[in-house]
């Protein structure tokens, strides 16, 4: 399967402070008209699906990820991009780089080797006690594994892909405390092997809409 990708790289006049959060908000709200980039639908409410806008911040890099109909929206409102007002602070856009392609998504036979960019959000409440509770620490691996391979499953499910075989993950991570939305969290820093072809900038995880479980090629 492929999969039309759009990274938006806003090159600023100083390195950005504040977190994705704020990119999402100031962009969602000036550009209203466009429901995808703030992911709420008046109708139904939040829409939960995996999101085709993601917003990062990378080394003090603000960066906007869309897929499929989010590139589209995009190119719509890249122009108008001058500038950013992140809470207290405004940045003057000096330049954007925008690379568009169709990327290669889905199993492969051969393992692709990642690296998280951000913090991955692994756990949520409930595996977060069973977290807590493992003392061996193979086991604690094998425990994030499932859950790394079933976050890529949650991603095939919201792009409407199904995956036909078993995947194979090897990690090596590290954890730290991290907060989101105001709540600290254990998050995972690291890279880790799948037979899955993941495309560059897309997120895994909780959080993945606000800049959480970037992923790179390493």
């Amino acid at each position: 399967m492929t999969l039309k990708t759009l990274v938006l790289i806003l090159n600023t006049d100083r390195p950005v402070t504040e977190d994705a959060a704020k990119l999402r908000g100031y962009i969602a709200n000036r550009f209203k008209q466009y429901p995808i980039l703030h992911h709420h639908l008046e109708e139904a409410g939040y829409l939960y699906t995996y999101p085709r806008i993601q917003y990062k911040q990378i080394a003090g890099t603000p960066l906007v990820l869309g897929i499929e109909e989010g590139a589209d929206v995009l190119k719509k409102i890249a122009d108008d991009l001058t500038e950013l007002k992140l809470g207290k602070s405004v940045y003057k856009v000096e330049s954007i780089q925008m690379t568009q392609r169709n990327a290669e998504f889905g199993p492969c036979r051969a393992n692709n080797q990642y690296k998280f960019l951000t913090h991955w959000l692994a756990l949520n409440p409930a595996n977060y006690e069973n977290y807590k509770v493992i003392g061996d620490w193979r086991e604690k691996k094998q425990f994030l594994k499932a859950i790394l391979a079933g976050n890529i499953l949650s991603m095939c499910k919201g792009l409407d892909y199904v995956v036909d075989r078993t995947l194979y993950v090897h990690s090596r991570l590290d954890d730290e405390q991290v907060e989101y939305k105001g709540v600290p969290l254990i998050g995972f820093t690291g890279e880790f092997r799948v037979n899955f072809r993941i495309p560059e900038f897309f997120g895994l995880g909780k959080g993945v809409s606000q800049g959480f479980g970037v992923v790179k090629t390493k």
